[in-house]
């Protein structure tokens, strides 16, 4: 059975701890995925409708980090979440004064009702490597142990479209998805994010949807399928 949604402002934090390791202060580390290859942001702002939440990365100094909680304490919080904070700007001027910001990501954040889905149809549960579905999406080999759930959409007998988990912890995990080319704006990505969202809710924890402002697709997946906006994202490298 799904469990109840939190709201808005708890969905963020619930966000943010699935997306990044932290420390003992709660300062960001890295990416939360196998291996941990990739540093986190040095900053990290997730709006919400009910207030935000701010992390900063372990190496940033302890006045910048300050000066950074600061100048997001001001972020006014709306009804209306903008697609970019007002103290975005402001954000990257601080960082920018000891190293170049390198990279900034801005993007709505989802939660899925698993109990308004329809049920998964055309979708295969994978569970280990080497599964010819995987064939056309060669990034993901090696890949199908450590993003458990991992579904794929299938067409006849090729996967059209896979989603798995990219970001784990207990309470939520978040969607990675990728539809081949020639398949594209067929609903295979719905199909396939359909069948990975009961999955995730059959073990306890919610199932989390994010992206780009810039990916209309994958908004577009989100919309069909009620998906529920709860904040925006932005973070700088």
């Amino acid at each position: 059975m799904p469990i109840p949604l939190p709201d808005d402002l708890e969905l963020m934090r619930l966000h943010v701890e699935a997306l990044f390791t932290h420390d003992a202060r709660g300062r960001l580390l890295r990416v939360n995925e196998f291996g941990g290859r990739s540093i986190a942001p040095r900053v990290y702002l997730g709006r919400t409708r009910m207030g935000h939440v701010l992390r900063v990365r372990a190496d940033v100094a302890d006045d910048v980090a300050e000066e950074l909680r600061a100048i997001a304490d001001d972020e006014p919080v709306a009804a209306d979440v903008p697609q970019r904070p007002h103290c975005g700007a402001l954000l990257c001027a601080t960082l920018a004064r000891s190293e170049p910001i390198r990279r900034v990501w801005v993007g709505p954040a989802y939660c899925i009702d698993v109990g308004a889905l329809p049920p998964a149809v055309a979708t295969v549960r994978l569970e280990a490597d080497g599964s010819p579905l995987t064939a056309m999406f060669p990034e993901w080999r090696g890949e199908v142990k450590h993003r458990q759930p991992f579904v794929a959409a299938v067409d006849g007998e090729a996967a059209a479209a896979i989603c798995c988990s990219v970001r784990i912890t207990a309470a939520a995990h978040e969607a990675g998805v990728e539809t081949l080319l020639g398949a594209r704006r067929r609903g295979f990505a719905t199909r396939a994010v359909v069948g990975w969202a009961h999955a995730v809710a059959a073990t306890d924890a919610l199932p989390l949807y994010s992206t780009s402002w810039d990916n209309a697709a994958s908004q577009g997946v989100a919309r069909g399928l009620g998906m529920r906006c709860y904040g925006a994202d932005f973070h700088a490298t």
